[in-house]
Protein backbone atom coordinates (compact mmCIF):
# COMPACT_ATOMS: atom_id res chain seq x y z
CA UNK A 1 0.00 0.00 0.00
CA UNK A 2 3.17 2.28 0.92
CA UNK A 3 3.65 3.01 -3.23
CA UNK A 4 -0.23 4.53 -3.43
CA UNK A 5 0.11 8.62 -3.61
CA UNK A 6 -2.90 10.32 -3.98
CA UNK A 7 -6.58 9.89 -4.53
CA UNK A 8 -6.82 6.21 -5.43
CA UNK A 9 -7.74 5.71 -8.94
CA UNK A 10 -10.28 2.69 -10.38
CA UNK A 11 -7.41 0.24 -10.59
CA UNK A 12 -5.90 0.75 -7.05
CA UNK A 13 -9.74 0.81 -5.67
CA UNK A 14 -10.02 -2.77 -7.76
CA UNK A 15 -6.25 -3.61 -5.67
CA UNK A 16 -8.26 -2.52 -2.27
CA UNK A 17 -10.77 -5.17 -3.40
CA UNK A 18 -9.07 -7.75 -4.30
CA UNK A 19 -6.95 -7.78 -1.14
CA UNK A 20 -10.02 -7.83 1.54
CA UNK A 21 -9.14 -4.12 2.59
CA UNK A 22 -12.43 -2.79 1.30
CA UNK A 23 -14.78 -5.65 2.22
CA UNK A 24 -17.77 -6.61 0.76
CA UNK A 25 -21.14 -8.64 2.17
CA UNK A 26 -22.51 -9.25 -1.13
CA UNK A 27 -20.47 -9.52 -5.01
CA UNK A 28 -19.67 -6.06 -6.32
CA UNK A 29 -22.13 -4.53 -8.84
CA UNK A 30 -20.93 -4.30 -12.44
CA UNK A 31 -20.85 0.13 -12.28
CA UNK A 32 -20.19 0.02 -8.58
CA UNK A 33 -16.87 0.66 -8.73
CA UNK A 34 -16.15 4.34 -10.59
CA UNK A 35 -13.05 6.36 -12.03
CA UNK A 36 -12.01 7.53 -8.50
CA UNK A 37 -14.59 6.34 -5.91
CA UNK A 38 -16.56 3.45 -4.95
CA UNK A 39 -20.43 3.54 -4.33
CA UNK A 40 -21.65 2.25 -0.90
CA UNK A 41 -25.21 0.09 -0.95
CA UNK A 42 -27.47 0.20 1.84
CA UNK A 43 -28.19 -3.30 3.84
CA UNK A 44 -31.13 -4.83 5.18
CA UNK A 45 -32.17 -2.87 7.47
CA UNK A 46 -32.66 0.90 8.02
CA UNK A 47 -33.02 1.93 11.99
CA UNK A 48 -35.36 5.44 12.50
CA UNK A 49 -33.90 7.23 15.14
CA UNK A 50 -34.22 10.42 17.31
CA UNK A 51 -31.52 12.54 16.69
CA UNK A 52 -28.06 12.73 14.37
CA UNK A 53 -25.38 11.66 16.57
CA UNK A 54 -21.68 11.30 16.29
CA UNK A 55 -20.25 8.17 18.43
CA UNK A 56 -17.07 10.02 19.86
CA UNK A 57 -14.32 8.44 21.35
CA UNK A 58 -14.84 4.80 22.87
CA UNK A 59 -18.03 4.16 21.66
CA UNK A 60 -19.31 2.28 18.60
CA UNK A 61 -22.50 2.93 16.50
CA UNK A 62 -24.21 -0.08 16.97
CA UNK A 63 -24.39 1.77 20.80
CA UNK A 64 -25.72 4.52 19.94
CA UNK A 65 -28.21 2.95 17.77
CA UNK A 66 -29.30 0.97 20.65
CA UNK A 67 -30.27 3.76 22.88
CA UNK A 68 -31.62 6.26 20.18
CA UNK A 69 -33.53 3.85 18.12
CA UNK A 70 -37.63 4.82 17.69
CA UNK A 71 -38.08 1.56 15.68
CA UNK A 72 -36.02 -0.44 12.45
CA UNK A 73 -37.53 -1.00 9.16
CA UNK A 74 -36.67 -3.96 7.02
CA UNK A 75 -35.45 -2.13 3.49
CA UNK A 76 -34.85 -5.72 2.01
CA UNK A 77 -37.32 -5.74 -0.58
CA UNK A 78 -38.47 -1.34 -0.06
CA UNK A 79 -39.53 0.89 1.90
CA UNK A 80 -40.19 4.72 2.07
CA UNK A 81 -37.86 6.53 4.19
CA UNK A 82 -40.06 9.88 5.60
CA UNK A 83 -38.85 13.53 4.93
CA UNK A 84 -37.73 15.29 8.28
CA UNK A 85 -37.01 11.70 10.11
CA UNK A 86 -33.63 10.53 10.75
CA UNK A 87 -32.37 6.99 9.64
CA UNK A 88 -28.94 4.84 10.13
CA UNK A 89 -28.47 2.01 7.73
CA UNK A 90 -25.88 0.20 7.97
CA UNK A 91 -24.08 -0.27 4.83
CA UNK A 92 -22.95 -3.66 2.91
CA UNK A 93 -19.07 -1.90 2.33
CA UNK A 94 -16.59 -1.97 5.44
CA UNK A 95 -13.29 -1.21 5.99
CA UNK A 96 -9.88 -2.84 7.09
CA UNK A 97 -7.92 0.02 6.25
CA UNK A 98 -3.59 0.33 6.81
CA UNK A 99 -2.41 2.91 8.51
CA UNK A 100 -1.30 4.68 5.08
CA UNK A 101 -4.56 4.64 4.09
CA UNK A 102 -7.91 7.18 4.87
CA UNK A 103 -11.19 7.90 3.31
CA UNK A 104 -13.87 10.07 3.09
CA UNK A 105 -17.40 10.13 1.70
CA UNK A 106 -19.90 12.43 0.14
CA UNK A 107 -23.35 11.72 -1.40
CA UNK A 108 -23.63 10.76 -5.11
CA UNK A 109 -24.98 13.92 -7.29
CA UNK A 110 -28.28 12.58 -7.65
CA UNK A 111 -28.76 12.04 -3.96
CA UNK A 112 -27.91 15.73 -3.60
CA UNK A 113 -30.39 16.89 -6.06
CA UNK A 114 -33.18 15.55 -4.44
CA UNK A 115 -32.01 16.96 -1.11
CA UNK A 116 -31.77 13.87 0.48
CA UNK A 117 -29.09 14.43 3.43
CA UNK A 118 -26.59 11.47 3.69
CA UNK A 119 -23.59 11.45 5.82
CA UNK A 120 -21.06 8.33 6.41
CA UNK A 121 -20.40 7.29 9.90
CA UNK A 122 -17.80 5.07 11.56
CA UNK A 123 -17.05 4.15 15.06
CA UNK A 124 -15.91 6.52 17.47
CA UNK A 125 -15.86 8.93 14.64
CA UNK A 126 -15.90 12.55 15.75
CA UNK A 127 -16.63 13.69 12.03
CA UNK A 128 -19.06 12.94 9.63
CA UNK A 129 -17.69 11.64 6.38
CA UNK A 130 -14.49 11.11 7.39
CA UNK A 131 -12.91 7.84 8.05
CA UNK A 132 -9.56 7.69 9.27
CA UNK A 133 -6.30 6.37 8.07
CA UNK A 134 -6.15 2.46 10.06
CA UNK A 135 -9.60 1.96 10.42
CA UNK A 136 -10.96 -1.17 10.78
CA UNK A 137 -14.87 -1.59 10.97
CA UNK A 138 -18.28 -1.16 9.82
CA UNK A 139 -19.61 1.51 7.66
CA UNK A 140 -22.94 3.26 8.57
CA UNK A 141 -25.21 5.54 6.28
CA UNK A 142 -27.09 8.68 7.79
CA UNK A 143 -30.37 9.16 5.62
CA UNK A 144 -32.30 12.25 6.26
CA UNK A 145 -34.56 13.20 3.49
CA UNK A 146 -35.14 17.09 3.88
CA UNK A 147 -37.80 17.45 0.89
CA UNK A 148 -39.48 14.16 -1.11
CA UNK A 149 -39.72 11.04 0.83
CA UNK A 150 -38.04 8.21 -0.62
CA UNK A 151 -38.52 4.44 -1.46
CA UNK A 152 -34.82 2.45 -1.13
CA UNK A 153 -33.79 -1.39 -1.27
CA UNK A 154 -30.81 -3.19 -0.15
CA UNK A 155 -28.46 -2.35 -2.73
CA UNK A 156 -29.60 1.23 -3.02
CA UNK A 157 -26.87 3.68 -3.74
CA UNK A 158 -26.16 6.71 -2.15
CA UNK A 159 -22.82 7.93 -1.33
CA UNK A 160 -19.57 7.18 -2.50
CA UNK A 161 -16.23 6.38 -0.66
CA UNK A 162 -12.97 7.38 -1.56
CA UNK A 163 -9.34 6.43 -0.64
CA UNK A 164 -6.52 8.19 0.00
CA UNK A 165 -2.62 8.34 0.71
CA UNK A 166 -1.28 11.36 2.03
CA UNK A 167 -2.57 14.58 1.00
CA UNK A 168 -4.02 14.80 -2.26
CA UNK A 169 -5.45 18.53 -2.37
CA UNK A 170 -3.77 20.97 -4.36
CA UNK A 171 -2.35 24.22 -2.55
CA UNK A 172 -3.37 27.41 -4.10
CA UNK A 173 -0.26 27.78 -6.26
CA UNK A 174 -1.13 24.18 -7.58
CA UNK A 175 -4.20 25.88 -8.34
CA UNK A 176 -3.33 28.54 -10.33
CA UNK A 177 -0.51 26.05 -12.57
CA UNK A 178 -3.02 23.72 -13.55
CA UNK A 179 -5.80 26.25 -14.23
CA UNK A 180 -2.89 28.15 -17.13
CA UNK A 181 -1.87 24.57 -18.51
CA UNK A 182 -5.21 22.69 -18.79
CA UNK A 183 -7.67 25.69 -18.06
CA UNK A 184 -9.97 24.56 -15.22
CA UNK A 185 -13.19 26.49 -16.37
CA UNK A 186 -14.65 28.56 -19.44
CA UNK A 187 -13.97 31.86 -17.48
CA UNK A 188 -10.79 34.20 -17.24
CA UNK A 189 -9.96 33.83 -13.74
CA UNK A 190 -7.47 36.07 -12.19
CA UNK A 191 -5.03 34.27 -10.20
CA UNK A 192 -5.38 36.38 -7.27
CA UNK A 193 -8.92 35.37 -6.72
CA UNK A 194 -7.70 31.00 -6.90
CA UNK A 195 -7.65 31.10 -2.67
CA UNK A 196 -8.45 27.68 -1.69
CA UNK A 197 -9.90 26.70 -4.84
CA UNK A 198 -11.01 27.60 -8.32
CA UNK A 199 -13.85 29.91 -7.55
CA UNK A 200 -17.38 29.20 -9.06
CA UNK A 201 -20.39 31.30 -9.32
CA UNK A 202 -24.08 31.14 -10.03
CA UNK A 203 -25.86 31.89 -12.81
CA UNK A 204 -29.19 33.58 -12.06
CA UNK A 205 -29.95 35.21 -15.47
CA UNK A 206 -30.55 31.85 -17.27
CA UNK A 207 -27.96 33.15 -19.84
CA UNK A 208 -26.77 29.21 -20.56
CA UNK A 209 -30.92 28.03 -20.62
CA UNK A 210 -33.11 30.74 -22.48
CA UNK A 211 -33.52 32.27 -19.47
CA UNK A 212 -34.23 29.40 -17.52
CA UNK A 213 -32.40 29.89 -13.59
CA UNK A 214 -33.04 27.12 -12.15
CA UNK A 215 -35.77 25.00 -9.73
CA UNK A 216 -37.66 25.12 -6.59
CA UNK A 217 -38.76 22.24 -4.60
CA UNK A 218 -42.62 22.05 -4.22
CA UNK A 219 -44.00 20.70 -0.69
CA UNK A 220 -45.74 17.69 -0.58
CA UNK A 221 -44.69 15.87 -3.48
CA UNK A 222 -44.99 11.92 -4.32
CA UNK A 223 -42.42 9.91 -3.37
CA UNK A 224 -39.26 8.94 -5.54
CA UNK A 225 -37.72 5.64 -5.86
CA UNK A 226 -34.62 5.96 -5.48
CA UNK A 227 -33.01 3.42 -8.32
CA UNK A 228 -35.58 3.97 -11.01
CA UNK A 229 -33.92 6.79 -13.39
CA UNK A 230 -36.69 8.50 -15.38
CA UNK A 231 -39.64 7.71 -14.11
CA UNK A 232 -40.61 11.24 -12.30
CA UNK A 233 -42.41 13.97 -13.87
CA UNK A 234 -40.56 16.84 -13.57
CA UNK A 235 -43.64 19.12 -13.14
CA UNK A 236 -45.14 16.76 -9.75
CA UNK A 237 -42.03 17.87 -8.35
CA UNK A 238 -40.55 21.47 -9.28
CA UNK A 239 -41.44 24.93 -10.49
CA UNK A 240 -39.10 26.02 -12.84
CA UNK A 241 -37.97 29.24 -12.12
CA UNK A 242 -37.47 32.03 -15.16
CA UNK A 243 -35.21 35.16 -15.22
CA UNK A 244 -37.86 38.39 -14.81
CA UNK A 245 -36.37 40.92 -16.71
CA UNK A 246 -39.20 43.54 -15.77
CA UNK A 247 -38.22 43.14 -11.79
CA UNK A 248 -36.68 45.68 -10.04
CA UNK A 249 -34.64 43.30 -8.51
CA UNK A 250 -31.83 41.63 -10.53
CA UNK A 251 -31.08 38.04 -9.29
CA UNK A 252 -33.06 35.81 -7.54
CA UNK A 253 -34.51 36.05 -3.85
CA UNK A 254 -33.76 32.44 -2.08
CA UNK A 255 -36.65 31.71 0.44
CA UNK A 256 -35.95 30.50 3.55
CA UNK A 257 -36.41 26.86 3.98
CA UNK A 258 -36.47 26.57 -0.10
CA UNK A 259 -35.02 23.57 -1.86
CA UNK A 260 -33.49 25.27 -5.02
CA UNK A 261 -31.07 23.21 -8.32
CA UNK A 262 -29.36 25.79 -10.09
CA UNK A 263 -26.05 26.16 -12.04
CA UNK A 264 -22.99 28.07 -12.24
CA UNK A 265 -21.86 30.46 -15.01
CA UNK A 266 -18.79 28.35 -15.53
CA UNK A 267 -17.92 25.33 -17.17
CA UNK A 268 -16.10 22.77 -15.47
CA UNK A 269 -13.42 20.95 -16.83
CA UNK A 270 -11.78 18.32 -14.16
CA UNK A 271 -8.51 16.72 -16.03
CA UNK A 272 -8.20 12.52 -16.14
CA UNK A 273 -5.44 12.90 -14.36
CA UNK A 274 -7.44 15.01 -11.09
CA UNK A 275 -10.50 14.75 -9.36
CA UNK A 276 -12.06 17.53 -7.53
CA UNK A 277 -14.50 18.84 -4.47
CA UNK A 278 -17.11 21.79 -4.49
CA UNK A 279 -16.52 23.41 -1.27
CA UNK A 280 -19.50 25.71 0.00
CA UNK A 281 -18.97 28.92 0.39
CA UNK A 282 -19.05 30.61 4.73
CA UNK A 283 -21.86 32.47 5.31
CA UNK A 284 -19.76 35.65 5.26
CA UNK A 285 -20.92 35.85 1.48
CA UNK A 286 -24.56 35.41 2.53
CA UNK A 287 -27.34 33.53 5.11
CA UNK A 288 -27.54 30.73 2.20
CA UNK A 289 -24.94 27.92 1.54
CA UNK A 290 -24.67 25.18 -1.47
CA UNK A 291 -26.06 22.33 0.38
CA UNK A 292 -24.11 19.33 -0.29
CA UNK A 293 -20.17 19.00 -0.85
CA UNK A 294 -20.07 17.85 -4.39
CA UNK A 295 -17.70 15.37 -5.95
CA UNK A 296 -16.18 15.73 -9.74
CA UNK A 297 -14.79 12.71 -11.25
CA UNK A 298 -11.74 12.47 -13.78
CA UNK A 299 -12.88 13.66 -16.96
CA UNK A 300 -16.27 15.31 -15.77
CA UNK A 301 -16.60 17.97 -18.66
CA UNK A 302 -12.96 17.35 -20.15
CA UNK A 303 -12.68 17.42 -23.75
CA UNK A 304 -9.93 14.11 -23.37
CA UNK A 305 -13.08 12.61 -21.78
CA UNK A 306 -15.78 13.60 -24.22
CA UNK A 307 -16.89 16.79 -22.44
CA UNK A 308 -17.22 20.18 -23.89
CA UNK A 309 -17.62 21.92 -20.63
CA UNK A 310 -19.87 20.80 -17.82
CA UNK A 311 -21.39 22.97 -15.62
CA UNK A 312 -21.57 22.49 -12.10
CA UNK A 313 -24.96 21.93 -10.35
CA UNK A 314 -25.87 23.69 -7.45
CA UNK A 315 -28.10 22.63 -4.40
CA UNK A 316 -29.13 25.96 -2.59
CA UNK A 317 -30.90 26.75 0.71
CA UNK A 318 -31.12 29.67 2.41
CA UNK A 319 -31.46 30.03 6.24
CA UNK A 320 -33.38 32.54 8.63
CA UNK A 321 -33.81 35.23 5.86
CA UNK A 322 -34.23 35.50 2.64
CA UNK A 323 -31.32 36.24 0.52
CA UNK A 324 -30.84 37.64 -2.83
CA UNK A 325 -28.57 35.60 -4.75
CA UNK A 326 -27.50 38.38 -7.39
CA UNK A 327 -25.96 37.29 -10.84
CA UNK A 328 -21.51 36.18 -10.82
CA UNK A 329 -22.15 36.18 -7.41
CA UNK A 330 -19.93 33.63 -5.49
CA UNK A 331 -21.04 30.06 -4.29
CA UNK A 332 -18.40 28.31 -4.08
CA UNK A 333 -15.03 26.97 -4.93
CA UNK A 334 -13.53 23.66 -6.57
CA UNK A 335 -11.36 22.12 -4.83
CA UNK A 336 -8.84 19.99 -6.99
CA UNK A 337 -6.74 16.69 -6.01
CA UNK A 338 -4.28 15.03 -7.89
CA UNK A 339 -4.56 11.18 -8.02
CA UNK A 340 -2.43 8.14 -7.58
CA UNK A 341 -2.84 7.16 -11.10
CA UNK A 342 -4.36 7.80 -14.72
CA UNK A 343 -7.80 5.52 -14.33
CA UNK A 344 -8.05 3.27 -16.53
CA UNK A 345 -11.97 4.57 -17.38
CA UNK A 346 -12.38 7.96 -17.04
CA UNK A 347 -16.56 10.21 -16.50
CA UNK A 348 -17.72 9.76 -20.02
CA UNK A 349 -16.05 7.14 -20.98
CA UNK A 350 -17.70 3.68 -21.13
CA UNK A 351 -19.94 4.68 -17.52
CA UNK A 352 -23.06 5.21 -17.46
CA UNK A 353 -22.04 8.84 -16.82
CA UNK A 354 -25.64 11.03 -16.71
CA UNK A 355 -24.01 14.38 -15.74
CA UNK A 356 -21.37 14.31 -19.03
CA UNK A 357 -21.48 17.57 -20.79
CA UNK A 358 -24.62 18.97 -18.56
CA UNK A 359 -26.19 22.28 -18.18
CA UNK A 360 -28.81 23.26 -15.49
CA UNK A 361 -30.27 19.36 -14.98
CA UNK A 362 -32.06 17.94 -12.21
CA UNK A 363 -31.31 14.45 -10.95
CA UNK A 364 -31.42 11.02 -13.45
CA UNK A 365 -34.75 10.52 -11.87
CA UNK A 366 -36.85 12.68 -13.81
CA UNK A 367 -38.08 12.59 -17.23
CA UNK A 368 -36.22 14.85 -19.76
CA UNK A 369 -38.10 17.93 -20.21
CA UNK A 370 -36.72 18.73 -23.50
Amino acid sequence: MDHFRGALASQHLQELLDDNVIQLEQPLFDDQLQPASLDLRLGNIAYRVRTSFLPGVGRSVQTCIEKLTMHKIDISNGAVLERGCVYIVPLQESLALPASLAAAANPKSSTGRLDVFTRLITDEAREFDQVIAGYHGKLYAEICPQTFSVLVRSGSRLSQLRVRAGDSFLDDFEHVQLHETRQLTNDRISTEHIRGGIPLTADVNGENNDGLIGYRAKRHADVIDIDKVGACVMTDFWEPIYANDHSETSGLILDPGEFYILASREAVHVPVDHAAEMVAYDNLVGEFRVHYAGFFDPGFGAPEAGGEGSRAVLEVRSYEVPFLLEHGQYVGRLVYESLSAMPETVYGEGLSSNYQSQGLKLSKHFKDVH
